[in-house]
């Protein structure tokens, strides 16, 4: 995954005379050679952006960091923003950001030149200080500088871009919405997109630059203001036309905007269908969409030339063994080119998190454990682990049945295609 948010951020600091590298790891890449690498580059200040997942391995970088190197570390990003207090309280992270970052992050540095160790600044909360105020979100978002494609390692062209910040749409086991609710608290409205314009214009002097081959949108539902995606498909397809994929929601779209994004370029579309229970969808995640509706969606973008993935998880409170066969027969059905199956990993921030933590469902060392896909940390009572060991593996099986038979029917039509 690109890193557009730190991209971001180094583009603005660029902007008022920062000088900014991206240090780059391995994943499996020793602690103790990438705490000899952060000392070569002798950085005044060491900057993180982490979702859940990366955090216990960036804990452990950061405290083989400080051992090689005093200097001030500060965390931003999805998990330092919804479990502030648990970076703060690891060894070796100065400050942690809550929300936005740009102009928080040009304040730190300023502060820092001045020689202030603990700066009363918006979103930013220094270790052993109290938690602070919510800044407004930069406006309006248009004046944020290009991201810096130098920091982001794409190559042969393909690029990845973000029309927006926020999600409007309120389901139990996403964070993108949560940031929304730390705005709305503080008197802000966070969600925000860019104009066609300062899109296009940032494609186009790619483009111009570097070439451009293909488009990864990593907007969470690139399709939500139906005019604006109207608008963006007239205007991209004449100005642009290099293909493209997005993530979309089944009941944002309609068969006319899935040919009109197919005309403009789209190749390939993202759906989430998370369960195919409509059960746990409406009453767990608070999604109320039938399976109906995926099966039309798909038929549609299929229809239209374009490659379908889905993404399912499993394991959620609540669910049982006929959910999970509920979500398998789904599945089967929509027939998508490919899909990820994931085990569910409730995150800091979301109203999930605070049902699995109320319920007993957290194991007390949680925070140590780390993510795994085919394994879930939870202790639900209607489902054991085990269970949803073997259902993502059945997931797996059925993956590998499906893409077989599609070499294996890709194979037989250029046999009938080779001249005699």
């Amino acid at each position: 995954m690109a890193s557009t948010g730190a991209a971001s951020i180094a583009a603005y600091l660029r902007r008022w005379g920062h000088e900014v590298a991206f240090l780059r790891v391995g994943s499996d890449e020793p602690s103790d050679a990438i705490a000899s690498r952060v000392h070569d580059s002798a950085p005044d200040i060491l900057a993180l952006s982490l979702t859940s997942r990366q955090w216990p391995r960036a804990r452990s970088l950061v405290a083989a960091v400080r051992e090689e190197i005093d200097l001030p570390v500060i965390a931003g990003g999805l998990h330092p923003t919804f479990a502030p207090e648990q970076v703060l309280s690891a060894a070796g992270f100065d400050y942690v950001c809550i929300g936005e970052g740009e102009e928080p992050m040009l304040d730190l540095l300023e502060a820092l030149e001045r020689g202030e160790q603990e700066p009363a600044i918006s979103n930013v909360w220094v270790r052993g200080g109290l938690r602070p105020a919510i800044r407004p979100p930069f406006e309006p978002i248009d004046d944020l500088p290009f991201m810096a494609r130098d920091l982001l390692d794409e190559q042969h062209g393909v690029v990845h871009m973000a029309t927006q910040r926020g999600c409007p749409f309120p389901c139990s086991f996403c964070a993108a919405r949560i940031y929304g609710e730390l705005y709305r608290q503080a008197g802000h409205v966070y969600g925000r997109r860019r104009s066609h314009r300062n899109v296009l214009d940032e494609l186009l002097e790619i483009r111009e630059r570097d070439g451009l081959s293909y488009v990864i949108f990593l907007d969470d539902t690139f399709t939500i203001h139906r005019p604006w995606v109207r608008e963006f498909c007239r205007d991209y397809g004449a100005r642009l036309r290099a293909p493209f994929s997005l993530n979309a929601r089944v009941e944002t779209v309609s068969e006319e905007m899935i040919q009109l994004l197919a005309e403009a370029g789209c190749r390939h579309i993202v759906y989430g269908v998370e369960s195919g229970s409509p059960r746990i969808r409406q009453e767990v995640m608070r999604r109320p969409v039938e399976n109906r509706r995926f099966k039309d969606v798909f038929r549609w973008t299929r229809e239209a030339g374009i490659t379908v993935t889905a993404n399912y998880m499993i394991g959620l409170p609540g669910e049982s063994r006929e959910d999970l066969e509920q979500t398998l027969r789904l599945a089967e059905e929509l027939d998508a080119f490919d899909f990820g199956c994931f085990a569910f990993y409730p995150y800091p921030g979301t109203d999930l998190f605070r049902v699995c933590r109320d319920s007993g469902y957290l194991p007390g060392d949680y925070g140590e454990r780390p993510v795994n896909d085919r394994e879930s940390i939870l202790d639900l009572p209607g489902l054991a682990r085990e269970e949803i060991a073997e259902y993502h593996d059945r997931f797996t099986a059925l993956r590998e049945r499906t893409q077989l038979a599609r070499r294996a029917a890709a194979g037989q039509v250029h046999e009938r295609a080779r001249p005699a």
